[in-house]
């Protein structure tokens, strides 16, 4: 019996996992996701419990997270293929660990109110856009382009953990300490993960240009992503599923503590059921992605999501919808997996390095413009017709996606990671 458990954990040979360069990344990973896990309960139940946020208010709460997207990405792109991405990674982690822990400080000092935490939000955001987009492409410098999938399995792997352990800390600490400490908990271990940061060795060549215009730059980048018609049918689908998943997360907490009158500790154990669906998608989703291709993977990940959201605004309060509360998060979990690892892996496979930078931010600029609105939906819905609403919205409009999307011949039809085309503008 302890052979075969033995077994299972060996690594394999070729497993990424022996290299000590993604190894340093991935522990990296693995606990900067922990101090996330406990962000992303802590700060929607400090507005919903302490401060008795309406469902518009957790709306813009949502959307103050977002808006950085939308007024920075495309300048963040140009800028960071310009610049060496892991410092830029580095600096991000340690100023998300200042914002968040501005939220106990103020709690403390008796400052804390929603204005306070739309800030904070802001900065968030901020910090997702310029350093999420270094942090993605710091893993092409580190991993073969053709074990990306692989390497986004891995990385899942790790906030699936994370979302196993966080949720129970998090809920823990909630009960011990209140919402607003329980974010000084996440500030220490960001500014752990940026230290493991500083170990990682990247090389890095900068491409020399001989015109270095900014807005042309940028125009390039659009252009890029314009002309390849995989890039254009993975923003439409993915950023049509932001609409719904936004509409959903703004009211999920708040569905949670009022329709099923769960406790803030109760509501951190449910997570535990988001962290099994990661775990189960992040083991297996790599197969998945070979047997099916990364295309209709992708497809399966949104009907996935849609199905569970439609589930919970179905069912009846009670333990029933308990239950199903943990069902929505399962299968959320194994949906968002398999949305990207094979999102990410194909994006950053069809493009050449040079232009990395600003199709990464391009991209994720077209999949988080429709998010703000989704929020903004979602909480409308929520405070003006109910919060089983919100979700059925949800639920109904991913299931239409997931139908529309494997209708599309482009994304039905990759079955395997394309090769990267080198063109004049990178």
């Amino acid at each position: 019996m302890w052979s075969r458990l033995m077994q299972f954990f060996t690594l394999a040979p070729g497993d990424l996992l022996r290299d000590a360069v993604y190894r340093r990344l991935w522990s990296s990973i693995l606990i900067s996701s922990l101090g996330g896990q406990i962000t992303m309960l802590a700060l929607p139940l400090t507005a919903a419990v302490l401060l008795n946020a309406s469902p518009t208010q957790m709306g813009l709460l949502q959307a103050m997270e977002i808006l950085p997207f939308v007024l920075f990405s495309l300048p963040a792109g140009v800028l960071l293929d310009r610049v060496r991405k892991l410092p830029v990674y580095i600096a991000g982690e340690s100023l998300l660990a200042v914002a968040v822990a501005t939220v106990p400080l103020a709690a403390w000092m008796g400052w804390l109110g929603m204005g306070w935490l739309y800030v904070v939000g802001f900065v968030l955001g901020c910090v997702y856009t310029v350093a999420g987009s270094a942090a993605q492409i710091v893993l092409t410098q580190v991993v073969p382009r053709e074990r990306l999938v692989e390497a986004h399995a891995k990385n899942a792997l790790a906030s699936s953990g994370a979302e196993v352990a966080g949720p129970g800390l998090a809920g823990a600490l909630i009960k011990l300490f209140g919402a607003p400490l329980a974010l000084a908990v996440d500030a220490a271990l960001l500014l752990i993960s940026a230290a493991i940061l500083r170990g990682v060795q990247v090389k890095e060549t900068l491409a020399e240009r001989r015109d270095q215009h900014f807005w042309q730059e940028l125009k390039a980048g659009l252009r890029f992503v314009r002309e390849r018609p995989l890039l254009v049918s993975l923003a439409t689908a993915t950023g049509s599923w932001q609409i719904f998943h936004n509409a959903a997360l703004v009211v999920q907490i708040l569905f949670a503590t009022r329709e099923l009158r769960l406790s803030p500790q109760t509501v951190g154990l449910s997570y535990v059921a988001l962290g099994a669906g990661t775990v189960l998608a992040s083991i297996f989703g790599h197969r998945i992605s070979r047997r099916l291709g990364p295309g209709p993977c992708l497809v399966v990940g949104y009907g996935v999501c849609g199905l569970g959201w439609l589930q919970l605004a179905l069912t009846p309060a009670g333990q029933f919808g308990v239950m199903s509360f943990g069902v929505m998060l399962f299968a959320f979990g194994v949906g968002a997996v398999l949305i990207f690892i094979n999102f990410l892996s194909l994006r950053q496979a069809v493009t050449p390095a040079p232009m990395l930078g600003r199709m990464t931010s391009t991209m994720r600029w077209l999949i988080l413009l429709p998010a703000g609105p989704g929020a903004l939906i979602g909480g409308w819905l929520g405070e003006h017709v109910g919060l089983r609403a919100a979700l059925g919205f949800a639920g109904v409009g991913a299931c239409l996606l997931a139908l529309l999307a494997w209708r599309h011949p482009v994304i039905r039809g990759v079955r395997e990671l394309p090769k990267p085309v080198e063109v004049a503008t990178a």
